[in-house]
Order: C-alpha cells, then structure tokens, then sequence
C-alpha cells in the first residue's frame, strides 16, 4: 500500500491554481496601476472638452450682448469637479490687459525705447514725451479650473492652458486686422464671484450697450485721429494665455508678434505707412517700409528744387540722408562739372559684419533751368537715362538674401556703370528692411540753398503688406454673474 501522505501527484495542480492566481492579480495590478490612471485622464479630457465646448457658446452668446442685440444672455456650465471664477476687480485687471502705444521713429527718445519695446512696460518712461501715445483697457476674465487645467474667457476668445504652462486658442478674440485696418473691441468683464463643485452653474453676462470709444478721440488727445499720423502701432497683451494670444497674432496674414514670457505678454508691432504724395518739401520726410517681395516696389521719388536766394541752386555738398540700425544711405548733390548742372553721388554704408561701403558716382547731371533765385531743377531718383559708376572694388549688398544684402545676386567690380534706378530700388528695400526711414535734408557747413516754401516732394510707393493706416479701439463693459 502506497503511502498517501509522500504521494505528489496532486502538487501540479495545486501549483497550476497558484500561478493563475498569480498572474490574475498581477494583470489586476497592472490594469489599476496603468489603466485607472489612463480612464481617468480619458474622462478628464473629455470633461475639459464638454467645458471648452461650454465656453465656445459662452463667446457667441457674449457677442450678442457686446454688440446690443440683447442686454443679457446665461449660459450653463457642467462643473465635474473643478471651479470657475468671475475675475473681474482690480487685482485681476492687472494681470489682464491691453495697452496700445503709437511713436514716432524721428523722436529724441525713440533709440533708446527701441531697445525695451517688447518688454512689458518698456514704454513707462516715455509716455510724457511728445511722439508717443498711450491708452489702455483691462480685459478680466472668467475661467474654470481644474487641477492645472484652465479655460477661459478673454478679451472676446476662448483659450486653454495645459499643465505644461502652453495655452491654445478654442475660439478667436475680438481682434480684426486686414493689413490697413484694425478694429479692437475690448471685452472688459466686471465682477468678482467664485464657485466649485460638481453642479451646474449659470453664468449671466449684462451690458448697457454703450461702448466707450478709445480711438479715435481726438477730444482726449488731438493726435489720435485716422488716418495714423505715427510712425508705429504697437500693441502689448498682458496676459496667463499669452502665447496663444501671439499665436493667434502669428496666424492672421498681416500681423506678428514677439512674446516677453517673465512678464506674460504677447507684444504685436505695426508699421504705419508715411503720407504719399507730392507735398511741399521739408527738411525731413519719411518713407515706410516697402514690399519686399516686389521688385521695383519705387514708383516716383523725384525733388523740384527751387533756388533760395541769388546765388541760385548752387551746392557745394547737398545731401539727401536716412540711417536705419547700422545702415546709412546718402544722396549727394553738387555743382562740379561746370555751370547749370548737378552732379548726383549715392554712398551705402553698413557698419554690421561683413557690411562696408558702397560709393557711386554719376557720369552724367541733372540739368539746372533759370538764373540766380529763379534757378530750378528736378533731381529724379529713379532716372533710367541717369548712370553712376561704381568707385570701389568689390561689393557686399548684392548677393544672395542676408542680414546685410538682398537679391540680385550681383558683383560688382570698380568702372562699372548702373542706372540710378536701381540703386534707388536696390538701396531703399535694404534701408526699409526693418521699419519706416527718416530722411534728412542739408548742406554741411554751408548755407542751405533750397528754398523749402517752393520746392516739392513727390514719393509714391507700394508700402510693407500689413502696414496699418487706421485703428478703431473700443471698450465693452461686461457684468458677469454667477448662480
């Protein structure tokens, strides 16, 4: 008789139950261990997604009541555990605002604020000076929380800020801008409540329907009227979605923007384009930045210059002057070759590596007509019968697409002789590469023997795409309310 006490032959099924069991409650562990994790980040998205969505019917029925179709409008919101706050006092308004700036390039001030504009109140020291005007608006905001996941309603859009601090845009701003227009309708919103939990909650917006005009008012400030008289436009959006507000910046066709993260500001700089025209010539005048992307984008830059005084239109070094950042390009004027001519030079300078000099001097003149203070001439910049001749041996300006040349790629060697024209087109899209130009009119050391009252300018160009020409700024006050 067998021993059944030493018998083993039940071990293997014994050992089969426990392995199964093992592997049962390792595959339970893993399943809690990284499923429950992933189902409940599932849910959350799908909650933030019903809260976005929420939101988005939030914005339309907003603009019903900015824009006087109906004096209030409630939207419900699904709280699934977070919270949503009305920050609308004046704690809030300091970390949600636009402040809108026009300067004038020619100001005294202006080199030293180039250097701080993209920084958030880098224009705080310079508001007293004339050649800049400032107005603000704060937005506030009404946003859901939950853990670092914030929706919110801004400046008439929707955004999302993930955990990782980047934020999106779920439904455009208020902001409209076609490359010659932008209009700014500020959503302010005014009220300070909070709640949380998983109920539902009743948002009610409320307006009076009377905006307050920020520009044009000229009876606030003579200077903001339309069209722009400023040299620039710039815009500064403090913001917790600001990087979404400069990509929305980024995505419209004319506009771009820069952000200044330690200070959570979306910065958005336009270009305003100079009068056009024939006027009366002054000692200065400026000219915008012109389109790359065109060719010959100069169609008339031409001067009818009338004598002073009896000693007639005779200059020993008439120059015609403009500097941008480290380039410099000047127009000389001279009577050298003999009675009733000028003789025209054009010297390019760019003090940046691998920049240099550029010297041209013409081989022909242009005629001067009359006697004594009777004397004129017209100096047409962009003469296609007029050569200069190339004075140095090498070039720099000509090659391929730099920070210091432009196309065409062209070298030229001393001798060689080019059509004013273009050097007139060559030059002024290098000098306008990043902004409008001041031009300066003089003699050196001599007396000035134009007489402004007479003479004229006439300049017609095709300006920057994008460049602004009028602004429309206004500010909705939004009562928000929670139930």
């Amino acid at each position: 008789m067998k021993n059944f006490i030493g018998s083993e032959k039940a071990v293997s099924a014994v050992v089969g139950v426990i392995v199964i069991l093992a592997l049962t409650i390792t595959s339970i562990s893993v399943i809690f261990l990284y499923g429950v994790p992933t189902i409940y980040k599932m849910e959350d998205m799908a909650n933030a997604q019903k809260v976005e969505q929420a939101f988005t019917v939030f914005d339309s029925r907003t603009s019903k009541v900015a824009l006087g179709e109906s004096p209030s409008q409630t939207t419900s919101f699904s709280m699934m555990d977070g919270d949503i706050q009305v920050n609308g006092n004046n704690a809030s308004y300091e970390e949600s605002k636009i402040v809108v700036i026009s300067v004038d390039i020619d100001a005294a001030w202006y080199n030293s604020f180039k250097q701080k504009r993209y920084r958030w109140e880098g224009w705080k020291n310079y508001t007293s000076n004339p050649g800049m005007n400032e107005f603000n608006s704060s937005m506030g905001s009404i946003v859901f929380t939950n853990d670092d996941r914030v929706i919110g309603y801004e400046g008439g859009g929707v955004w999302s800020r993930y955990p990782n601090g980047r934020s999106v845009m779920i439904s455009p701003p208020e902001f409209h801008y076609n490359g010659e227009t932008l209009t700014l309708p500020i959503m302010r919103i005014e009220g300070d409540a909070a709640s949380g939990g998983v109920s539902d909650v009743a948002v009610t917006i409320s307006s009076d329907n009377m905006p307050t005009i920020m520009y044009p008012d000229p009876a606030t400030d003579s200077r903001r009227t339309n069209p722009l008289t400023s040299d620039k436009v710039i815009i500064y959006i403090k913001s917790e979605f600001y990087n979404a507000w400069a990509d929305y910046a980024n995505s419209l066709a004319y506009a771009s923007a820069v952000t200044d993260d330690t200070n959570k500001t979306a910065v958005i700089e336009l270009e305003v384009i100079p009068a056009m025209g024939k006027d009366t010539l002054k000692t200065a005048f400026k000219i915008g930045a012109v389109n790359q992307d065109n060719p010959a984008p100069i169609y008339n830059f031409s001067f009818d210059l009338e004598a002073r005084a009896s000693q007639g239109l005779n200059p020993s070094n008439y120059q015609i002057t403009a500097t941008s950042g480290t380039k410099t390009l000047t127009y000389t004027l001279a009577k050298k070759g003999g009675a009733n001519q000028l003789e025209i030079g054009v010297i390019y300078e760019d003090v940046a590596p691998g920049g240099g000099i550029e010297t041209w001097e013409g081989n022909t003149e242009f005629p001067v007509s009359g006697t004594k203070e009777d004397q004129s001439a017209n100096v047409d910049l962009l003469s296609t019968t007029l050569t200069l001749e190339y004075e140095e041996s090498s070039d720099f300006s000509w090659a391929n697409n730099t920070s210091i040349s432009i196309t065409p790629d062209i070298e030229y060697t001393g001798g060689e002789d080019v059509a004013l024209y273009d050097l007139t087109q060559h030059y002024l899209k290098l000098l306008t590469m990043e902004g409008s130009v001041v031009f300066n009119l003089q003699q050196p050391g001599n007396s000035d023997p134009v007489d402004y009252d007479e003479s004229t300018l006439t300049l017609y160009y095709d300006g920057m795409p994008g460049s602004i020409t009028y602004l429309h700024v206004s500010r909705n006050d939004l009562v928000a309310t929670l139930n």
